[in-house]
């Protein structure tokens, strides 16, 4: 693992541990939004283990009929787990404001990447950095209710 691995991977510890504690002591309702983006908990099937794997994202695109998820890592040179996870098992469900749904996703191809790509670096720019910080193709998951 690389020094920029290592950094990534410690960041986005910190970034979902500290958002974890801050809907714990707010019962729930801070940080509803961060970075301009719609947080949420996605509920996964481990790809192994088949147990239930949870962790907390951001939308920077997310309506009622479709969210997009981007497998950014903080710009790591794997996928997280959690795409791992849905790319093996596409039906997940997903927890907002405490209300959790099931969806299913699907990975955006090149052409549908490349047409929301500037609406999610429009909504935050740190995925632009990802995205030139590794050399793997970040890649852009669509959820849509099922």
């Amino acid at each position: 693992m690389t020094t920029s691995d290592k950094v990534a991977e410690l960041g986005a510890r910190a970034l979902e541990g500290g958002h974890r504690a801050l809907l714990a002591l707010t019962g729930g309702r801070f940080p509803r939004r961060l970075l301009g983006m719609q947080t949420l908990e996605l509920h996964t099937i481990g790809r192994k283990s088949g147990q239930r794997r949870s962790t907390m994202l951001t939308a920077p695109i997310y309506s009622a009929e479709r969210l997009v998820l981007v497998a950014s890592k903080g710009g790591h040179s794997t996928d997280p787990d959690w795409f791992r996870n849905l790319a093996a098992n596409p039906d997940v469900e997903i927890t907002v404001d405490e209300v959790t749904t099931p969806w299913t996703t699907r990975v955006a191809g090149d052409a549908e990447k490349a047409q929301l790509w500037p609406q999610i670096v429009k909504v935050y720019k740190g995925y632009e950095g990802y995205q030139k910080r590794t050399e793997r193709n970040i890649p852009v998951v669509i959820c849509t209710p099922r």
